[in-house]
């Protein structure tokens, strides 16, 4: 039994190519300092005095800032190339950090967290285009799989370490995730050589049409449900270490915990389970069942007591639902591209996803205020089985593409 699970997780890992490697190095180092955002809620509304609202239009805002630097983070990578992009976003992301950290006045919180993730989400769409220029067309989603282990183990220990430090002193989470960025950057440049986009670019031009993302339009129902969903799911890190503080009476170590129990899991299982079922069922089936996984996280917390223990079910159960869903997702995405256009598919999904950092806050502190925290898990649950139905309508509509196509 033991020598099979090791061939299991020596499988799951053989094949992916050493800068696929190196990259994910570089997003662990990245990750390892990710603190800001998840406590940015909890950081406004305790130790800066906001209310709740307002808290959740800073977190808006964040969102706001990550669709505009998708856009023009997409645009460079197609023109100048997501190696430049990658080194430019993690230097002016970590200066941004350490800065932002200095803001004290509402006004000026709401200034610098548009900027900061201007700079910081402007890395998304030349990060997921280098994944898939360093992976092969067969591993392409263990590829993103691993960048996600790599983003998730830093989230784990980030997670962890970031409920202590918020414990002591919020001000150092800033000074950690600047400097972490600015780290990941001058590794980068250490382990992977640069890339000459243009001719790259050039060469696949020759073979292949430019096809336009914004023409295409299964990829465009695609992306309506990937912004349904992410709207959920990021309630994981702006509302739900809220509800756990003030209404289910956990402490912030407590919390960081749970943070880096969703990394953890992801860190131990999810390789094994791409490994197990990427091309044996439509990307559709895999995605809807994570989705709806997802939703009945949700439910959970209308169902079960509010004690730790549930808080970890509900944790457990949301990290299967998004270790279902989300590598399958990039595959999905990135099986419509072709090499002059990668960026731009890039940001349009990265786009999406900061959509619903603009929404996610918005609409649950709203709700959450005005409604109560039990209406908004059963309106999440509800979305998420709405969304799982769409993907499922998709995969018909779209001719069932698999994991390995």
């Amino acid at each position: 039994m033991i020598a099979a699970t090791a061939q299991l997780y020596k499988n799951a890992y053989t094949g992916l190519s050493r800068k696929t490697w190196y990259l994910s190095v570089v997003m662990l180092i990245n990750r390892s300092g990710t603190m800001v955002v998840p406590f940015m809620t909890m950081y406004c509304t305790q130790q800066l005095g906001f209310s709740l609202l307002q808290a959740g239009f800073i977190m808006a805002l964040f969102g706001a800032g990550a669709v505009t630097g998708a856009f023009i983070g997409g645009i460079i990578t197609d023109k100048v190339g997501f190696y430049p992009m990658q080194v430019a976003a993690l230097l002016l992301g970590g200066c941004m950090f350490i800065v932002t950290g200095f803001l004290k006045t509402y006004p000026a919180l709401c200034i610098g967290s548009f900027v900061l993730s201007v700079c910081n989400e402007s890395f998304r769409p030349a990060n997921s285009a280098a994944v898939a220029f360093y992976s092969k067309p067969e591993n392409r989603t263990r590829s993103y799989a691993l960048n996600r282990l790599a983003i998730n183990l830093g989230w784990s220990f980030g997670g962890a370490l970031g409920g202590f430090i918020a414990s002591i002193n919020y001000n150092l989470l800033f000074w950690v995730d600047g400097v972490t960025n600015i780290v990941a950057a001058l590794l980068l440049m250490r382990l992977l050589p640069y890339v000459n986009h243009k001719k790259q670019t050039a060469q696949a031009a020759e073979n292949a049409p430019v096809k336009s993302a914004y023409r295409d339009v299964p990829y465009l129902f695609f992306t309506l449900l990937t912004i349904l969903f992410a709207t959920c799911f990021f309630q994981l890190f702006t509302i739900q270490p809220v509800f756990f503080k003030n209404e289910w009476k956990l402490t912030e170590q407590m919390i960081g915990l749970l943070m880096a129990l969703n990394g953890l899991i992801i860190v131990v299982i999810e390789m094994i389970i791409v490994y197990s079922i990427e091309g044996k069922r439509p990307l559709t089936f895999f995605i809807r069942a994570g989705v709806f996984t997802v939703g009945l996280s949700y439910a959970l917390f209308n169902i079960l007591p509010g004690v730790a223990v549930s808080a970890f079910v509900c944790v457990a159960v949301m990290t299967l639902g998004e270790i279902l869903a989300m590598p399958f997702m990039n595959t999905y995405w990135i099986s419509r591209t072709s090499e002059n256009n990668r960026g731009q598919y890039a940001a349009i999904y990265t786009i999406a996803w900061s959509i619903a950092q603009i929404t996610a806050p918005s609409f649950g502190s709203y709700t959450a205020e005005k409604f109560g925290f039990a209406t908004l898990w059963w309106m999440n649950a509800g979305i998420c089985t709405i969304t799982a139905i769409g993907f499922a309508l998709l995969g018909k509509k779209d001719g069932q593409l698999t994991t390995r196509s």
